[in-house]
């Protein structure tokens, strides 16, 4: 049997882009959505081409429906080999308000999905990737959630302040080493990427982006696949290794 990988957010953007890139290696994906039509759109498309591809409805900070969604993946694959946790919001860049600093209920909505979403979904179904040979799990992050690179005078992201958005994928990364230091003793590998700065619908500067949502999914195909070697608890992108 093909390797099984859920994406979460994987009906359109990076995760559907990261869905048809491992398909394309021949894994079966399983596209997770909050809407039936959206998930069910997604994978008539990747049908079409001819992969191997199916969804579930998932609600990523809803620890029923993440619940549910583990239960019908383990009932149709009885395992699974790689979980990307893609789905991901930044509210701040288009929510007009009065704040000194950052609106704690754009706060909340952000690590809502942002932090709690992963770590909802991974406790869902870390006992169906404990049930891998190689189970890989990949936490898609970004280089504005890199401290070092918050705190560099010529970091081109230097000058965005996005405290909520920055500060959950900061939050996001600690929870990857954690894990990876928690599955030390299994054939799991956690992996932090960041995709690039790529076209999707995070946000509307998102769609002048330079980078294809292709492009940016190559290094979460990296992560996914990595080999048996390799190490646990990286911070990566395109071209390697990222200061955490």
């Amino acid at each position: 049997m093909s390797s099984i990988a859920l994406i979460t957010g994987g009906n359109r953007g990076l995760g559907f882009a990261a869905a048809r890139s491992l398909a394309r290696k021949g894994v079966t994906v399983i596209v997770g959505a909050r809407r039936e039509s959206a998930a069910r759109e997604a994978v008539c498309a990747l049908r079409d081409e001819g992969f191997a591809a199916d969804w579930v409805k998932l609600e990523v900070a809803d620890a029923a429906t993440a619940k549910t969604a583990a239960t019908v993946v383990r009932e149709r694959y009885g395992r699974l080999d790689v979980l990307v946790n893609n789905a991901g919001i930044s509210p701040e860049v288009v929510t007009v308000g009065i704040h000194e600093f950052g609106g704690p209920d754009i706060f909340r909505r952000t690590y809502e999905t942002n932090v709690f979403g992963p770590v909802t979904v991974i406790e869902a179904f870390l006992p169906l990737l404990l049930r891998s040979d190689a189970g890989r799990i990949v936490n898609v992050s970004s280089t504005m959630g890199s401290l070092t690179d918050q705190n560099n005078p010529i970091s081109p992201y230097y000058s965005s302040l996005l405290p909520a958005y920055r500060s959950s994928k900061a939050a996001l990364n600690s929870i990857t080493v954690e894990l990876a230091k928690s599955l030390k003793n299994t054939p799991i590998k956690v992996t932090t990427v960041c995709p690039g700065f790529a076209q999707t619908d995070l946000t509307p500067i998102n769609r002048q982006a330079p980078l294809t949502a292709d492009q940016g999914a190559q290094v979460v195909v990296t992560a996914a696949m990595l080999p048996a070697d390799a190490e646990s608890g990286m911070f990566i992108d395109a071209n390697g290794p990222v200061a955490w």
